[in-house]
């Protein structure tokens, strides 16, 4: 018989009975570290670095609200499945065909903009290895042809496995960097004068900030979507509690990098005089030159390793993610078999690609350009895809102990009204007030 374990006089479970909770936590983790790999891509190596090289710690308070601000919406996704054994996507069936129809029309155009802006970032990376003649958009178009390809043949067991050692090692990477940069810091210039974000005309840098951070609410429909892959690739399909905290492990570990990625660029580029360049190659460039200006030179081929597989990740997982919410929401709307679902994301997977590698060329001087494109238009639909997520969670169908408490109703309608007050103060800017 097992030996039970007590906890201050009082039976809990035997030791048995932990060794099989353990193992099901196991089977379930992933969606949520997912999650975080295709946040580290974008938002942080992107927008969180700028942020510091830009702007020093004034945006650190900033980060850790808008990571606070989308944490329910996020979070929804996986509880809703856990606890009514759906997809979020099904969820906003309930509610209403608009919905769907909501989800998917800003899905096609916040993803084609967005796996455009991650893979031009990898092919410009990849360009760091002096691969001869090629251009960034032909690189990027490379990128995004074998991530389909792996994606076709590997699926999700590929995509989960791959996610788990890449978040790992950067966060390891990272943190090195972070410390060697501490160390190494150098004093501002006694002429430099520090610039405010708080002002009318930085208001599109910090809406492109909080667009991607950590990443673009409509993720939490994949989030909810792998799950089911996941039960498919260990026949276990997680609790409410086992989804929690897959969903706290990858959240955290993305907000805890993206304070570190804001670090390393205030630590190293601040007050330097130096900006980010807007060309593609130079911008990767300047990427990499943030670590090895800690590390040392030597460490270039092993930092451009890193920084391009991280890229390639955030990549891989957003030429999963849309195509399947999109095929989610082509299923749903024309109440098709599921069986159908694996056909319709295929073809969903090559129209990405296609569009992707189209949407590149028309970018092909100007990465910043793109990426600032994808993370704006990606916060100004975040007030409509909160409030459905939110409206979703408490659906009748959803048992009441799973529904939002009085602090996450608190969260959430905070996080609907500062999304909302910041896009219209970002329209104002951009088209009355210039």
């Amino acid at each position: 018989m097992d030996k039970q374990v007590t906890v201050m006089g009082e039976k809990t479970l035997s030791m048995g009975e932990q060794d099989a909770a353990r193992s099901t936590l196991w089977k379930a983790l992933g969606p949520g570290i997912l999650i975080a790999c295709a946040a580290v891509g974008g938002s942080h190596l992107v927008w969180s670095t700028r942020a510091g090289a830009d702007y020093g710690w004034s945006l650190v308070g900033l980060i850790l609200i808008a990571n606070l601000l989308k944490f329910p919406f996020f979070l929804y996704g996986q509880r809703y499945t856990a606890a009514t054994g759906e997809s979020l996507l099904a969820g906003y069936r309930r509610q209403g065909l608009a919905f769907v129809y909501a989800f998917l029309l800003i899905n096609i155009l916040t993803g084609t903009i967005n796996i455009a802006g991650v893979a031009m970032l990898s092919g410009a990376l990849f360009a760091g290895y002096g691969v001869g003649s090629l251009t960034v958009p032909q690189l990027g178009t490379i990128v995004l042809v074998l991530c389909a390809l792996l994606l076709l043949i590997g699926r999700y067991r590929f995509l989960d496995t791959a996610a788990k050692v890449i978040v790992v090692l950067l966060a390891i990477s990272t943190v090195a960097a972070v410390a060697l940069a501490y160390g190494n810091r150098l004093p501002s210039p006694a002429a430099f004068v520090a610039p405010s974000p708080w002002s009318w005309g930085s208001i599109a840098f910090l809406v492109m900030l909080m667009g991607w951070m950590p990443a673009p609410v409509d993720l939490s429909a994949w989030s909810s979507l792998w799950m089911f892959s996941r039960r498919e690739q260990t026949g276990h399909f997680a609790t409410v509690r086992e989804s929690n905290i897959d969903f706290y492990l990858g959240y955290g570990s993305a907000v805890v990098l993206a304070v570190l990625f804001m670090a390393l660029g205030a630590l190293v580029m601040f007050g330097s005089g130096v900006s980010f360049d807007k060309g593609g190659i130079a911008f990767s460039n300047q990427l990499v030159n943030l670590y090895t200006a800690n590390i040392g030179e030597w460490s270039r081929p092993l930092i451009l390793t890193a920084a391009f597989v991280t890229m390639f990740s955030t990549t891989l997982t957003s030429m999963d993610g849309y195509p399947r919410s999109l095929a989610a929401c082509c299923v749903l709307i024309g109440e098709l078999d599921t069986r159908r679902f694996q056909q319709i994301q295929h073809l969903w997977l090559l129209f990405s690609a296609l569009a992707g590698a189209l949407v590149m060329l028309c970018f092909v001087d100007n990465l910043l350009q793109l990426l600032s494109f994808a993370a704006i238009i990606s916060f100004l639909t975040s007030p409509v895809l909160a409030y459905i997520n939110y409206r979703v969670m408490n659906g009748d169908n959803v048992p009441a102990e799973y529904r939002p408490g009085a602090w996450l109703r608190l969260l959430s309608w905070s996080g609907m009204l500062f999304f909302t007050l910041m896009s219209l103060g970002y329209l104002y800017v951009t088209f009355i007030r210039n």
